[in-house]
């Protein structure tokens, strides 16, 4: 993941997903981030932001920490902190001994990082035997290049559906999510994490595919038409 990137648009990702501003952390993410960490103790946050998924871990927040490579969210991390820890710092070489978190948190980040394979292998390595990863990635169905929702008015019968790009391509693109603001993303294949998570005896133990929060549907009535289509998936894992 380019902290670069993330760097230049940070006040963006400030103003538009943190604070409160957006539904679908408010109602969904981070309630689900709780739920899924109750009961480990020192929890470490891959790609943390500004911590707004850290702040909110169940664990007490002396034994919490938040690692991102943009040094602009570490910052702004460091400011909303109420206790927490955090450090600038690649996914792909975290710098903490062998075993030293019991539970670790990638929220929609792990689709921005380019070397994915070193980032879940560091992963496996900070965690203890036991330990839990909670991956949350934008659906890789859904975030398919080429992907969208299409109303088709050309027939007698206007028809509304989701049309999916190469699903099975590994490809890396630029996306200018906001006029002016460019973020890269990487499409894998869902077979590629699960793969990957085995290779380093990431166990999965729970998949969670939720349909979108009301408040998101709520921003657009298009949207109702596609509240059946998870933008969500979450996989729960154990280290072996």
């Amino acid at each position: 993941m380019s902290g670069d990137l993330w760097d230049s648009h940070a006040g963006w990702w400030q103003r538009q997903f943190t604070d409160g501003a957006d539904p679908e952390y408010q109602e969904q993410i981070l309630p689900l981030v709780d739920e899924l960490t109750t009961g480990f103790e020192k929890i470490l946050d891959i790609g943390c932001g500004e911590g707004q998924v850290t702040r909110a871990l169940p664990s007490k927040p002396s034994r919490v920490v938040g690692v991102d490579p943009s040094w602009q969210q570490v910052s702004k991390a460091l400011e909303r902190s109420v206790g927490e820890a955090y450090l600038q710092a690649s996914a792909a070489s975290l710098p903490f001994r062998d075993g030293a978190f019991d539970g670790a948190v990638a929220c929609l980040v792990f689709e921005h990082i380019t070397e994915m394979r070193e980032a879940i292998a560091e992963v496996a390595r900070i965690l203890k035997p036991g330990g839990r990863f909670v991956f949350l990635l934008n659906h890789p169905l859904l975030q398919t290049p080429g992907s969208g929702w299409v109303e088709d008015y050309t027939s007698e019968t206007p028809s509304q559906y989701w049309r999916i790009g190469q699903y099975l391509v590994e490809q890396e693109t630029i996306e200018e999510v906001e006029l002016g603001v460019q973020i890269s993303f990487v499409h894998r294949p869902l077979s590629v994490y699960l793969n990957t998570l085995a290779e380093h005896e990431l166990l999965l133990k729970r998949m969670v595919e939720p349909a979108p929060p009301e408040g998101f549907l709520e921003r657009n009535v298009a949207y109702r038409s596609a509240r059946h289509i998870p933008r969500l998936l979450v996989l729960v894992c154990e280290k072996q």
